[in-house]
């Protein structure tokens, strides 16, 4: 059992770790590599590991989820965005153009939001929704 030792205290961190389940590892490890530059910090035959910042994603091929949520059920890429990752940049503008000029798809923005903050998003090939944001 986890208890507070005074208000406002919590046993949370920050979040170490993020898996997302890809039906095409490859597909998506060329994604990442591509649009966000990043290294590749640990692969095996069935997922791939990127660092953001303090945080790993570690993309899993879909057919090893199971075995990390039983019992619970592994959705459907098809059934809907479920949640959207946030990277804070600079230029929202900017990297939209070099994100296109990547070959990547916007879903929306540049836009400004009405809690004052300039977005855009755009999906990898596992369906996972990012958003780069800056605040206005």
């Amino acid at each position: 059992m986890f208890t507070q030792e005074s208000p406002g205290s919590s046993w949370v961190s920050g979040i170490y770790a993020v898996t997302a389940f890809t039906e095409d590892l490859q597909a998506t490890r060329q994604f990442y590599l591509h649009v966000f530059g990043l290294p590749v910090v640990f692969e095996d035959e069935h997922s791939v590991v990127f660092q953001f910042g303090s945080t790993l994603i570690n993309l899993l091929r879909v057919s090893e989820a199971d075995a990390l949520v039983a019992p619970a059920k592994v959705g459907a890429a098809t059934s809907g965005a479920r949640m959207v990752f946030t990277i804070h940049v600079q230029d929202v503008d900017a990297l939209c153009a070099e994100l296109v000029e990547r070959g990547v798809t916007l879903l929306n923005g540049p836009l400004d939001r009405p809690w004052g903050v300039r977005t855009a998003s755009f999906r990898d090939p596992a369906g996972i929704i990012w958003e780069i944001a800056k605040q206005a």
